[in-house]
């Protein structure tokens, strides 16, 4: 059982090393995802989330920067800016509820702007046109 802080650098370092098994790894079989498109229920469901992120992020010249974390207890936040391929993260956010060493809840809103507008895919948007 790991504290928040250690979650969260765990859930980070997967990300970062497009480790889907070490992100999912990090959540409860219940957990709920909430994104601007609703909520998603249960692993399986935050796992396609997952897999459309780091399909996007795998592609060349991604940057993802963290700007700033905070823990209280069983609570995390990242403010966070990034750049791929396909869009701008002018600013994204994740609010984390872990409890026992996983996380329970988590919420995730984003300023993205689409590179192209035609036919560009946004992560749990799925795609946007003009």
């Amino acid at each position: 059982m790991g504290s928040t802080k250690d979650v969260l650098k765990r859930h980070l370092e997967s990300f970062g090393a497009q480790d889907l098994d070490g992100i999912l790894a990090d959540y409860v079989p219940g957990a709920v995802l909430f994104t601007p498109e609703g909520p998603l229920r249960g692993v399986d469901a935050i796992k396609a989330f997952f897999q459309a992120l780091l399909a996007e992020f795998g592609k060349p010249g991604a940057i993802f920067s963290l700007k700033h974390q905070s823990v209280e207890g069983d609570y995390g936040y990242i403010l966070w800016t990034a750049e791929t391929a396909d869009n701008v993260y002018e600013l994204g956010t994740d609010t984390f509820v872990v409890r026992d060493g996983r996380i329970v809840v988590q919420s995730f809103a984003g300023n993205i702007t689409p590179k192209r507008w035609k036919h560009a895919f946004v992560p749990g948007l799925g795609p946007t046109s003009d």
